[in-house]
Parts: structure tokens; sequence; C-alpha cells
């Protein structure tokens, strides 16, 4: 099987392979990526992001799913830790489940780059929790991949590092110390490593773990609020597509002096690079304080490191890398050096290598927390008992004495804690993993109920609990932690995963099973073409000019829907309008057509839909057997709809001396072009009114070798 790394992202992924004496970056979504989003090196990342659209069944993953869809669940990683729910289309999904869609997108992004991905070292945070990582490790199994062993970020990136200037390391110094200031979209860890002969040791690691690119895109997203205040309720799909266009000037503002933003209400608004470099200040300032307490745990001065390394897309931010160049007293080392963004993947690959004994070497990682139990001092107030410390190399076993409170015990509670001893219990740092219970067989007096609790941590950051009577040596608990305090029950999640997969997620009939519909019965969902609709007996005299009579009028597409419903009181309706609609409506309907938006009584394509509205009706009529409703012949989508052209299938429209008639009809099929001959002006008196229609001149195209 070939040796694979997968960095696992906030907000996205990388998956890099080993290929004998070369890690190689996997291309496993680069076709999916617009154009004003192909940034050197995105080609190589996987968002990790799952998304809905009403354009297709199912769940969209990586690219398809950042830049189409309507709804989109984003940062599933920072909610393993305690499998928070992320909510898709009125349906609730652990985020194990969400992250194992992910996976599973990138098992088959991987097919299509003819290769696969049966088993992984998968990356994580340095400072992740114990149930972040659990949940990784399960997320990963439940998409098919066996997980060699988890891996923290800092340290796949120094293996990539150190691989690719393996002799220039020697040269350098004989023992060197690597410092590794990962800040990605979702966390920020700094992580320094000796390295020797191969040999990796994590000597101290510190982080947080929400602070990342997601507060810096907030930041600038108040920027341009604070000047151009939104002036109406935005709809789902225009906040979606602001975020992403408040993340990709982000982006380019690393590079570029200024970014012109476009509010959904048509503001514009001009950042410098300064101007958003002064509001993350703080944000920065906080970024740099692991830095300076694995530099202080250490008792080391910044020159005692040999190399700095930044990785992760927020590091490459220009105030960022001057800041730790300042603090470290020394530049950083440069990107083509080590490539931020694939680093870590390329690391976690010639780690796989090691292991699965490719490539010589040692890996050796330390804990992140500390680790424990909690007791009661004499004053009845809790404490952090610490029995495993920060920066223990894995694995690691220790073990400490305990006493009940009271005799006779039958039964204790053993709460398992990770943090930081030296701060408060009810410190952010301090996170319960769960509750062991431990059972006594016979009530005992308290000394003789004292105990010995063992911990043992793996390579994987994964423990085991096991407890023993100290006077007999009886076992009273013996567990590995498999589920965690909060959250959903993981068994859950395989079926979970299976219903995002298929696109069972919501109990709207737009996701129900097509209805076939009995010929001459009533249709049991109609699918209105509202632009049309709004435009019967209304055109602009010139074309893009619009007098208030010569709009698409909301009024009278309201109308035509409550004559519809009329008629039809058991249809089910979705009346789609092109992206543009609200635009192009007199002003004054424009909040009624808003709030429609906002509230799902009008449905529009999300940004980027090719064929505007009318995909997107022909999309839905197609999911559900329903019946369209409208005057346009859709000559562009009948090949892709063959149905079009079926009896009963589609409605057509007409509105006299306002009354709604509706009545079937078949779309025309398109065998040939017809372009008409405009007759100007000054020449269309000399055509008696007898002479018909004007002429029509009929092109056949030639046929193409």
């Amino acid at each position: 099987m070939t040796a694979t790394g997968i960095d696992f992202g906030t907000t996205n992924s990388v998956v890099a392979q080993w290929l004998g004496n070369e890690a190689d970056v996997l291309l496993l979504d680069a076709h999916h990526i617009d154009a004003d989003w192909r940034h050197p090196g995105f080609e190589y990342l996987f968002p990790s992001v799952v998304g809905m659209s009403s354009l297709r069944r199912g769940a969209l993953f990586g690219w398809e799913a950042k830049l189409r869809s309507e709804e989109a669940a984003e940062a599933c990683k920072r909610l393993l830790k305690s499998d928070e729910y992320v909510t898709i289309q009125d349906r609730r999904f652990a985020a194990t489940a969400v992250a194992a869609g992910v996976f599973q997108a990138m098992r088959k992004g991987a097919e299509h780059n003819l290769t696969a991905i049966d088993q992984a070292v998968i990356t994580v945070p340095a400072n992740a929790t114990g149930a972040a990582r659990y949940r990784t490790r399960a997320a990963a199994q439940f998409a098919g991949i066996s997980v060699l062993a988890l891996l923290n970020e800092p340290t796949a990136a120094a293996i990539s590092y150190a691989h690719d200037l393996r002799n220039d390391l020697h040269e350098l110094k004989k023992d060197p110390t690597i410092l590794v200031f990962d800040w990605g979209g979702g966390t920020i860890d700094v992580t320094v490593l000796d390295y020797q002969d191969g040999f990796f040791e994590e000597l101290a690691s510190r982080g947080v773990t929400e602070l990342g690119g997601l507060e810096i895109d907030r930041r600038l997203r108040d920027l341009v609020l604070e000047r151009a205040p939104a002036r109406s309720a935005w709809t789902p799909a225009q906040e979606r597509q602001f975020k992403l266009d408040v993340e990709r000037s982000k982006i380019r503002l690393s590079s570029e002096d200024s970014v012109t933003i476009m509010t959904p209400d048509g503001d514009t608004v001009e950042v410098w690079q300064e101007e958003l470099e002064d509001a993350i200040t703080d944000l920065v300032d906080r970024a740099l304080a692991p830095l300076q307490q694995c530099l202080t745990d250490l008792h080391m001065a910044p020159l005692d490191v040999d190399a700095v390394l930044m990785i992760g897309g927020t590091s490459q931010i220009p105030s960022v890398r001057a800041a730790v160049a300042e603090v470290m007293q020394q530049q950083p080392v440069e990107v083509d050096l080590c490539d931020p963004m694939t680093a870590v993947a390329r690391g976690a690959s010639i780690a796989a290598a090691v292991l699965s004994g490719e490539v010589d070497g040692v890996i050796q990682v330390a804990t992140s927390h500390a680790l424990g139990t909690v007791v009661k001092d004499d004053a009845g107030q809790k404490k952090f008992s610490e029995i495993i410390p920060r920066n223990s190399p894995l694995p690691w076993k220790e073990r400490k004495s305990y006493t009940p409170r009271e005799d006779n015990a039958r039964s204790l509670t053993v709460e398992i804690w990770e943090g930081d001893p030296d701060r408060p219990l009810d410190h952010p740092d301090n996170v319960k993993l769960t509750d062991l219970p431990l059972t006594y067989q016979d009530p005992r007096a308290r000394e003789d109920s004292r105990f010995l609790l063992e911990y043992t941590y793996d390579t994987n950051g994964l423990l085991h609990v096991k407890a023993t009577l100290e006077r007999t040596g009886e076992e009273v608990l013996n567990e590995e932690i498999k589920s965690f305090s909060s959250g959903g029950p993981t068994p859950a999640v395989r079926k979970e995963l299976g219903d995002l997969l298929a696109g069972n997620t919501v109990t709207r009939p737009l996701a129900a099973q097509p209805r076939k519909q009995a010929t001459g019965s009533a249709p049991a969902v109609l699918v209105v073409d509202g632009s049309n609709l709004a435009w019967i007996g209304r055109s602009p005299r010139r074309p893009g000019v619009y007098d208030s009579d010569d709009r698409p009028s909301f009024a009278q597409l309201l109308s035509a829907r409550d004559a519809l419903t009329s008629r039809y009181p058991d249809a089910v309706l979705h009346v789609v309008v092109d992206a543009t609609f609200r635009h192009k409506v007199v002003e004054e309907e424009r909040a009624a057509v808003d709030s429609a938006l906002s509230k799902g009584d009008l449905i529009q394509p999300p940004a980027g839909t090719e064929g505007k509205g009318d995909a997107l009706v022909t999309a839905i009529a197609e999911d559900t057997g329903g019946t369209v409703v409208t005057n346009d012949n859709y000559v562009e989508l009948q090949n892709r709809y063959p149905w079009l052209r079926d009896k009963e299938r589609v409605l057509g429209v007409t509105l006299s001396k306002g009354m709604w008639v509706f009545t079937p009809r078949t779309c025309v099929p398109p065998r040939h072009q017809v372009v008409r001959a405009e007759v100007p002006p000054q020449s269309r008196a000399l055509i008696p009114p007898s002479s018909g229609p004007l002429p029509e001149f009929r092109y056949h195209r030639p046929h193409e070798e």
C-alpha cells in the first residue's frame, strides 16, 4: 500500500504520498476551482467543506462545496473536541460524520488520480484535545481509512523540512533545534523540536485552539461593514457569497497593497493591507504568546533555535512573518524551502513511509497537555491532580495513588481531565474528557479502598486508564477512552454519514423521491419559473434600460402564485427567480423580494451557477418529478432534460384581463437555429397588414469534421 499522509485542516486539507524517494502532493480537486480562486498552490488544496445545492442530490465536498453551495458546513475540525452538531438543510449531523464525509471525498479524489488511500498518517494540531484526536481517527476509519498514526502538524512540517535539507542541516549544526510556528485557519500551534539522524523529539508545544484565519476574516468583514453598513436583510446565498469575497480578499492582501470588496447591497469598499494589519494586531499578539511560552518552558533564548518554520496560510501574512522574525531575532525559513500549504502533508507521508519500513528513521512525539483527574481539597474545592505532565515523550505511562473520602464506598466516578494544572480548574485550557465508573466488589474502609490510578498515553495521543487496589492488586477499572462526555453518540456516525452522502438531509419535498404524475391528474409538485411569469406582458423598450412599467413585477408573480395555489391546492410550489431579479424590480418591491428570499418563499440559483434560474427550475423538477410552469422553451436544456418534451410536464401561462390561465404544453425541440430579419422602422409601413409576420431565415449549421 502507498504510504499516505493527510493534513486534515480546519479550512483546507492536503494529501501527499511517498513515491520511493520523494513525497508527491496529490491534485484531488483542482478541476473545480473557479478562475478567481486560482492562486499559486491552491490546486493542491481540498477545502474541508460539506455543502448542499438544490441543483444536485447529495452532499458536495471540496471546492464544489466551498464555491457552489447554497448551504455549507465549514470548520468541522474545530467541533471535534466536543462533537458538536452541524445543521445542514434542517438536519443535524455530528461533526464526526461531517469530517468522515470530507475524508471519504478525499479518497474519491485520490481514485481520480489513479491511486488509493487505504491507510494513512493523519495530522492533528499539536494542542488538540484527546477527544479531538479520538474523533479524527474515528472519522477517518468511518471513511474506510486505516490510521497508522496521528502526528502533530508541526512535527510533520519539520520532518518535511529535514528530509529536503538533510545534508544542509548536518552542516548547519550537529543537533539542530527547529521551531515551528503553525498558524492556519483554525488554530495556532508553536512547537520546538530536536533533530538528530532522522530522530525527532518534541521538546515543547503550546497553542490556542480557536485562533486563526477565521477570526481574521471576521475582522476584515467588520472593516467593510463599518464603511458600508447593510441596508437590507441579506439572503443566506448573499451572506455566503459575501463571506467568500471577504476570505478571497484577505488572501490577496498578503501580496497586494489593496483590494476592493463589494457588499450584497452593491456598495464597494477599498481596504488597504496596512489597515487589515492594524485591525488584527491584537490577534497577532495572542498568536505570539505560545511562542514565548515555549521558549520559557525550555529556558531557551531565541538564538538557541537554528531554524524557524512558518506553516499555515495565516502565517504568511506579511505582518505576522515580520513579528515572528522580530521575536526570534532571525528570518524564518523561506517558503520555497518549507511550503506553508503542503509541508505538513508531505511530512505525514514521510512518517507513513517510516512506519511502514520504507524509510529509515524514528519519530518521537510528546504530550501537549497534562493529563490527570480531579480531587477535592479539605475545603471541598475541586482541583486538578496531574498524572502525566505536559511535554512527556510518548508513549508514556504514569500512576498515582488516591484514597476515597468516605468508608464503604461501592463505586466512585473518576473524572478524566487534560489541560494545565497550574491554572484554575474552570479555566478554558482545562477540559474534562469523560467520566469513568470505578466499582468495588465489596465495601471497604477508606484505607483498604486506596487505589493506584494508571494512565497510559500512546503515540497517537489516545489514553488507557486502569485502577488497581493497592493492598490486593484487584483491578477495579480498566478502560480505553473510546467515548467522551458531550456530543452525539459515535455509533450513530455511520448512519449519519450514509444519510449525508445520499442526500437524505431534509424532509422538505425537494429532497423527497421523485413523484410520478398520473396522466390527467393534478400535479403533485409545481416548479414555477418566477422570473418568466413576472415578465409576462412587460419587456424593456431598450435592453438593460427599465422604466417603472417595463420591469418584472413581483406583485404579478405573487398573483400568479396565488392563482396556482387556488387551482392546485394540494401541490407543493417551488418559485424560482434569477439571481438578478431583486435588482430589476421597482425599488418599492425590493424589500418584499428580500423578505421572500430570506424566508424561502422564493429561491434563486447560487453564485456561479450556469444557466441562471432556468437550470435551477429544471433541476428541481428533475429531482421531484414536478411540473414546470413557464412560457420559456428551454432550448439549451432540452438535451439534458428530454422530459421537457413530454406531455403534461410543462404548463404554459396566459394572463388575460387580470385572469391567469394555465394550459399543458410541450417544449418545441430545437431542430435548427432561427434568425429573424429585423426591418428598419421607416420600412415597416411598406409591408401590408395582410402580408403576415416578418420573414424568417433558417440557418443550418454545416457539419464539422
